[in-house]
């Protein structure tokens, strides 16, 4: 199986190499559309800002490609973000997998920080019969690590929510597009069993 990390100009993509070697996958790190699109599962990894993340994507003709690929893709952090139609941040047109737009976290007490840093749980549907495939088997109060100053309102999409300030979308799914808000990389045992379902899509 052959797995490949989309290169651009965001950092953290080796965080997530490290976690995928974890599992026994050595992935392909590249911008290269024929690599990309020949891969059996993409993921779409970083942290960055939007508007000169997506200026790289749009100069090497990856924002096209990323929304016409066929196989399943997993956007990681700003990759959730940039994988919506707009974010606020840079008032940024995106890649417009998910029609919902980015929003920016507005503290409203002393103590809410932005951005959000930490551990925070999943907030997953009660009847986990009908849970997405990429949250199965994380038990009751799964943890997760967020940082992030940008948020994706929950929307019909949400398949796991958040809340800092309010609910947000923790993770996403639309067709063979997939997306978590926070890091799997970085959370342990609940982030490795996330990646681990991605891969067995």
């Amino acid at each position: 199986m052959k797995i490949a990390i989309i290169k651009y100009n965001a950092g953290n993509i080796y965080s997530v190499v490290n976690a995928l070697n974890r599992l026994g996958i050595e992935p392909v790190i590249t911008d290269n559309q024929e690599e990309l699109l020949s891969a059996d599962k993409v993921l779409f990894p970083g942290q960055g800002e939007a508007s000169t993340t997506m200026a790289y994507l749009r100069e090497h003709h990856l924002d096209r490609m990323i929304r016409d690929m066929r196989q399943p893709v997993l956007g990681i952090c700003v990759g959730q973000q940039l994988l919506c139609r707009h974010s606020e941040e840079g008032d940024t047109d995106c890649i417009g997998v998910f029609p919902v737009d980015v929003k920016r976290f507005q503290p409203t007490r002393h103590e809410d920080k932005v951005p959000a840093m930490g551990w925070n749980v999943l907030r997953l549907p009660v009847d986990r019969s009908h849970s997405d495939v990429l949250l199965r088997d994380l038990g009751d109060q799964p943890y997760v690590y967020f940082v992030h100053s940008y948020y994706v309102p929950v929307c019909a999409w949400t398949i796991a929510q958040a809340e800092y300030i309010l609910p947000f979308s923790a993770a996403m799914h639309k067709d063979n597009f997939y997306a978590t808000q926070f890091h799997p990389e970085k959370s342990g045992k609940v982030g490795e069993q996330i990646l681990k379902n991605f891969i067995e899509l």
